[in-house]
């Protein structure tokens, strides 16, 4: 009976965990932060009534509909690697390729709140609120790692197993 790599747990969770305080990161953005840079002097309760004033809204259920989805990725990838017994590296560069993707999910996510505080204030409809740069800043680093780890894995699979394995 194969024996799930110890490390492959970890590596899972913590991929798991950092999807997830990404995606709360990105909604809180879209959600809160942005709305209150791109109109200050107004409470979040009065950007909400001016927008709905306008037929405007910043779409909640859209934000969590498509942020929830790398979220659910995170624990279906998770859930196979560990079902499976798979290495590390599996979930590992699994989480960094959604990690990585998060930008791309960030601006789905945000699109219709942004277009929506647009219409409503006259404003442009990119961010205002300098909270989404860590998000642009992991991913960047996870595309790194991404990149870092195809060519670890290409040089180990070259080089053969070492002693330490």
């Amino acid at each position: 009976m194969k024996r799930m790599p110890r490390h492959t747990l970890w590596v899972s969770i913590a991929g798991v965990i950092a999807v997830t305080a990404y995606a709360a990161l990105a909604a809180v953005q879209i959600l809160v932060l942005n709305p209150l840079a791109a109109a200050p002097g107004l409470t979040l309760d009065e950007i909400r009534a001016e927008m709905s004033d306008a037929g405007e809204g910043l779409g909640p259920e859209g934000v969590f509909l498509v942020l929830g989805i790398g979220v659910v990725t995170a624990v279906g990838v998770a859930l196979a690697a560990i079902v499976t017994k798979a290495p590390p590296i599996v979930p590992g560069m699994s989480m960094l390729a959604l990690l990585m993707l998060g930008t791309l999910g960030y601006f789905v996510a945000s699109f219709g709140a942004g277009m929506g505080l647009a219409d409503t204030f006259g404003i442009g409809g990119a961010d205002h609120s300098p909270w989404a740069r860590p998000l642009y800043a992991v991913s960047a680093l996870a595309a790194i790692g991404v990149v870092i780890g195809g060519i670890l894995s290409i040089r180990r699979a070259r080089l053969g197993p070492s002693i330490a394995d």
